[in-house]
């Protein structure tokens, strides 16, 4: 069986949305090579259907030249989860519309391999509240933005975590990472 390893950007009041707020610490180095040993590991990306919009054409046409993490973005296969979405491989190429949140067909693409989840906030909340996520890797930005979408929202249910790691990176950047909860 495979692992799901998500990756997400956040702030320290946990908003999650449209990570602007990253490009005022940089993308050292240390911040590169760890989110690069989550992707070395992966066999496919899963993503939700509005990261999977934002990175297509963020991403699409990026060379290893402009990116080092081009080709993983590229020439991995993307597995979208959407009710509405039906055709990914004419958005992205090696990209997959595997129709709406189904915890079992997920179970299915886990026993396939390794994942990789970035962003896509809703899928990660159901990912988690199904206990499928293996590892979660959070980015905590210094700074505080006030409002925007959370990865665990007011009113959503008690998610007990394990820590597993806690790195401090050369922006300023805390990388946390959990797992579930010990039983």
């Amino acid at each position: 069986m495979g692992a799901i390893r998500v990756h997400e950007f956040t702030t320290v009041d946990g908003v999650v949305d449209a990570p602007m707020w990253t490009m005022d610490y940089g993308f050292p180095d240390d911040l590169a090579a760890s989110i690069g040993a989550q992707t070395a590991l992966a066999q496919g990306i899963l993503l939700g259907r509005t990261t999977f919009e934002m990175f297509a054409p963020a991403w699409s046409t990026r060379t290893v030249e402009d990116d080092p993490g081009a080709p993983f973005f590229n020439d991995t296969t993307k597995y979208v989860v959407s009710s509405t979405l039906t055709d990914a491989e004419s958005v992205w190429r090696n990209s997959t519309a595997v129709g709406g949140y189904d915890a079992g067909r997920v179970r299915e693409l886990k026993e396939q391999g390794d994942l990789y989840v970035s962003g896509s906030a809703t899928l990660v909340r159901a990912l988690v509240a199904d206990g499928l996520v293996d590892e979660l890797h959070l980015y905590v930005y210094p700074v505080a933005v006030g409002s925007g979408i959370r990865l665990f929202p007011e009113g959503g249910p008690r998610t007990p975590l394990s820590l597993l790691g806690a790195d401090s990176l050369s922006n300023g950047v805390v990388h946390l990472t959990y797992g579930p909860a010990a039983a």
